[in-house]
């Protein structure tokens, strides 16, 4: 992928979009951004910073929704300044593309906007490259036409899809593994999310659970079955965390599992 920044790419390995769930301070972004460089610059992985600027679709009025705009897209572009990598934030209304795209290497469309067509054009005008996430109420192989749009607007965008499951029921999320070929076959590369596929959504509480303890396992199954890349949201205390703590992987347990990740990828290519 012609993604500026994006260092290993003749590893051959799948590449990794990991950081917190959103911007709470700067200490906090350096610290998760310099850890994961550590281990990626070891494994050889090819490494994206991810953290929202902001999150605009949480459940309660009272929830964490950011620092301010701004103020965390400054820290994005630290980091991705400060550690030579590429930064990714998702956005949720079309007019904030150009005002995030300054910051950023990445935009991210949300999973529940993912059939915006006027948030998909924004993007694209940015010249930035586009991760479209897939929408839990979508099938993979109809994610070709939001490829489209995108690429409708800016023929040369680079542009991937992330799978992060679908809606099973009113509170839980299953991962279908025949959408990370299906998508793969609108000629983009396809990401597994394996924090947000583990959501409980729509709990009664307001706040959103998980099961982290399957992170792993996610994980695994998408590289065997042949994903391009990993997305992993990730937190030194996730008890802690201003934003989807309950889905979210211990920092200090991330190195592990990259590591037999990347034994995986190789036997399978092999």
């Amino acid at each position: 992928m012609d993604i500026p920044k994006l260092k290993h790419t003749d590893s051959g390995r799948f590449f990794l979009i990991a950081g917190p769930c959103a911007i709470e301070s700067r200490d906090l972004a350096l610290q998760i951004a310099e850890r994961i460089v550590e281990i990626t610059d070891r494994l050889r992985i090819p490494y994206i910073f991810k953290g929202s600027y902001r999150k605009a679709n949480r459940t309660k009025l009272d929830s964490f929704t950011g620092i301010g705009d701004l103020p965390a897209l400054e820290i994005l572009k630290e980091v991705g300044d400060t550690f030579d990598v590429p930064t990714l934030t998702d956005f949720h209304e079309s007019h904030e593309a150009d005002m995030a795209a300054p910051y950023v290497d990445v935009l991210q469309i949300p999973a529940f906007l993912c059939r915006q067509t006027d948030m998909l054009a924004a993007a694209a005008r940015t010249g930035k490259v586009v991760n479209i996430k897939k929408g839990q109420f979508m099938a993979g192989d109809s994610m070709g036409f939001a490829v489209e749009k995108v690429k409708s607007v800016r023929p040369d965008s680079v542009v991937f899809l992330t799978d992060r499951g679908n809606s099973f029921g009113y509170g839980d999320l299953i991962v279908d593994y025949r959408n990370i070929p299906a998508m793969q076959a609108q000629g983009v590369p396809v990401v597994m999310d394996c924090t947000h596929s583990l959501q409980q959504p729509n709990q009664s509480s307001g706040v959103t659970g998980g099961k982290p303890a399957l992170i792993a396992t996610i994980a695994k199954a998408a590289i065997a079955v042949g994903a391009d890349g990993l997305f992993i949201e990730t937190h030194p205390r996730p008890s802690e965390a201003k934003s989807d703590g309950a889905n979210m992987l211990p920092l200090d347990r991330l190195e592990g599992l990259l590591e037999k990740l990347v034994r995986i990828r190789e036997a399978i290519a092999g």
